[in-house]
């Protein structure tokens, strides 16, 4: 073998366990599975405790939003696959979910009913059901979420065939828990000797009994035994399970088809014909395909998608799976489960749906969450971020701002009119992103909420941001500057508008274009703060306009006179630079006075913290210098001249200043910060001609 197939396979031998394996691939004896459960009950978990400690076991953390205490569940961040599915930004109605699970696995009732998830399409439903069929797998292989289940071995006479004399190794078709093979008159005695150690909620609760086919073999065991329960126990043999919905184990997912060619048997297994002649009934369990979907998923999840497109048949098995936890196919025997039942549907077809008599039923035996798009600017950029990040979008360069653009009219299409006056959809915005505006307080926030319940449950799709972020990248333009901005985005969401499928409503369409207006208008102000901060980053200067007006503010308050450091002469202090640093930040000439001794304030606190003060500790203070500054600077720079073609050397000097400034503070390349100099310089020349007119 070369060295460098040895390098190669010394790769795969380093992630390869061999005492993991047979960890997982462990077989024994009934008795020496009671040794387990003696020794670990968690290891009989009925599917909802299981799913629940699954969540709990990635850990949580709390914090307050809004007067409210909020619950963030780290598995909802998707730590198995470093994010792939994660969720942002959807912790209140997780944590109903994983109340849900919480009530059922404590046996409260919730247990016997149907989790339906919905909301607009788009908004992180199928994501929930992925992570939670997806963290169920991986956890069945740890060693706190293993479980169970058993196969027979049959001696030959049991064979339909007596000619062939070898043993045979059948296993369980539903994967059951193998404590159900205890006789239901030593179950209790047995259950409670488990759980007179666990404490409340976490005790174990067996229901049911064993499918048609293990109840038929053991039967048939014990009739060739004469009764003997531990002769045919030693024909079990109990092995780890694995769920996995690759190979259809404990994981389950239903999609409806056509109306016409649907079959209830596609959920509750069907007779195998075949085999009817071979066990010489229709009623042999051995001649029965436990193959329909709710089969598959026992001690596991199944989920189905657009759950309310089903057939009514459908539905009535749903119901009597989730309500009893039995299965009932046609013309055979029933069938206890155990699994969580979880479907989705989108608005529209529950709508659809509200007034049918079925649909009275169904509601009563579900539990429904809410799944609504974001409402948080913060969290709508994590989604874009995870699909358009450096790691993602290679060779490309995307301008600053450019993802948060797009989801600033995602998330303003998704927000109510504010019903209180003086507030616009983006100070409303702002305010649920954390941002204070004057006025405003935590309650004024909380008002907001609760009069707009249903906010998030319409609105633009994260999925058509996506697919509009993704037509800028491989738009012509973007191919030959090897870059997007925010402008390219806003107009592919804008083009799109015209043929969305999902909205015909012209007067929704006109709202949403006056939105991407908003939002231009916004990304406008927030390139004219970064120039303005990049022409103001001369820390130098910055710091000897802070020490002035410190100097000033100081003699001010304590009615002294300031030095003049030219002169020599002591002065008063000079009201003219105050009011010009403090008019940046809207400071009216009625509040000057509280505002400087709001400051002298400040620095006599820190003072006596032994802290020096320092004008960027004080955001306030720190926009005002920089307004100022830049207000000193803009003239000598001549920004506007960068719309005409004649730029003299000393200009471009500070221009390449003020663009390397960009480049190394902002997160621009040399282009996007040519484009953003030239652009902000086209709005100060604007606005310059307006002032002459």
């Amino acid at each position: 073998m070369s060295t460098k197939n040895n390098s190669l396979a010394s790769l795969i031998d380093r992630r390869l366990d061999a005492s993991r394996f047979r960890e997982q691939h462990w077989e024994g004896t009934f008795y020496e599975y009671l040794d387990i459960v003696n020794e670990n009950p968690a290891v009989a978990r009925n599917a909802f405790q299981r799913v629940y400690d699954m969540i709990l076991s990635y850990g949580s953390e709390n914090y307050t939003q809004f007067k409210q205490e909020v619950i963030r569940y780290k598995f909802f961040s998707d730590p198995i696959d470093n994010g792939a599915d994660a969720i942002f930004g959807l912790e209140r109605p997780l944590m109903q979910l994983v109340d849900f699970f919480k009530s059922a696995a404590q046996g409260y009732g919730t247990e016997r009913r149907i989790l339906l998830l919905h909301g607009p399409v788009g908004s992180s439903k199928s994501t929930i059901a992925r992570l939670l069929k997806k963290g169920l797998e991986h956890y069945s292989r740890t060693d706190e979420g293993r479980l169970y289940t058993f196969s027979w071995r049959l001696p030959p006479r049991m064979h339909p065939h007596h000619h062939d004399e070898s043993e045979q190794i059948v296993d369980c078709p539903m994967h059951e828990e193998p404590l159900l093979l205890i006789p239901r008159e030593a179950r209790d005695e047995v259950l409670a000797a488990i759980n007179e150690k666990l404490p409340e909620g976490k005790q174990i609760r067996l229901y049911g009994e064993p499918c048609p086919f293990c109840r038929k073999v053991s039967a048939d065991l014990l009739e060739m035994y004469d009764g003997d329960w531990k002769k045919m126990i030693d024909h079990v043999k109990v092995r780890r399970l694995i769920l996995s919905e690759k190979d259809r184990r404990g994981i389950g997912t239903f999609q409806p088809k056509d109306e016409k060619n649907q079959d209830s048997t596609e959920l509750t297994g069907d007779i195998n014909y075949r085999k009817i002649a071979e066990y010489g009934s229709d009623s042999d369990p051995r001649a029965f395909n436990f193959d329909g979907e709710l089969n598959v998923a026992n001690r596991g999840i199944v989920e189905f998608i657009e759950v309310l497109k089903l057939d009514v048949a459908f539905l009535y098995d749903l119901l009597g799976a989730s309500q009893e936890h039995v299965i009932k196919p046609k013309k055979f025997a029933q069938t206890y489960i155990d699994e969580v039942i979880l479907g989705h549907t989108n608005e529209p077809e529950y709508k659809k749906l509200q007034g049918n008599e079925m649909m009275e039923a169904f509601r009563d035996r579900t539990i429904k969450i809410d799944i609504p798009y974001n409402v948080r600017l913060d969290d709508e950029i994590k989604i874009y971020e995870k699909d358009f990040g450096p790691n993602r979008v290679r060779g490309m360069h995307i301008a600053p701002h450019t993802i948060e653009m797009a989801a600033m009219w995602a998330v303003l299409t998704r927000l109510e009119e504010p019903k209180k006056a003086g507030i616009t959809k983006l100070q409303k915005l702002k305010l649920y992103n954390g941002k204070s505006i004057p006025g405003f307080t935590e309650d004024s926030i909380k008002e907001l909420k609760e009069e707009a319940p249903r906010e998030g449950m319409q609105g633009i799709s994260p999925r058509y941001i996506q697919d509009k972020i993704s037509n800028a990248l491989v738009s012509h333009q973007a191919q030959i500057d090897k870059a997007i901005n925010p402008f390219m985005v806003l107009n592919e969401l804008e083009a799109g508008l015209s043929h969305h499928s999902l909205i015909t409503d012209e007067e929704l369409k006109k709202e949403y274009k006056e939105l991407l207006a908003v939002v231009r208008e916004e990304y406008e102000d927030i390139l004219k703060g970064e120039v303005q901060r990049a022409i103001s980053a001369d820390e130098d200067a910055i710091k000897r306009l802070a020490a002035n007006y410190i100097e000033n503010v100081r003699a001010y308050t304590q009615h002294e006179r300031v030095r003049n450091r030219y002169t020599g002469r002591d002065e008063d202090p000079d009201e003219r630079l105050m009011r010009s640093i403090e008019e940046k930040i809207d400071i009216p000439e009625s509040r000057k006075d509280d505002f400087r001794q709001e400051i002298m304030n400040y620095i006599g606190a820190l003072a006596l913290d032994g802290k020096k003060f320092e004008y960027n500790t004080n955001a306030r203070l720190l926009k005002a210098l920089e307004l100022k500054l830049f207000e000193d600077q803009r003239d000598t720079i001549k920004l506007k001249n960068l719309v005409s073609s004649v730029v003299d050397d000393e200009t471009q000097q500070k221009i390449d200043v003020v663009k390397q400034r960009l480049i190394k503070y902002f997160g621009y390349n040399e282009t996007s910060a040519t484009d953003v100099l030239n652009y902000v310089a086209s709005i100060f020349a604007r606005g310059d001609s307006k002032q002459d007119d």
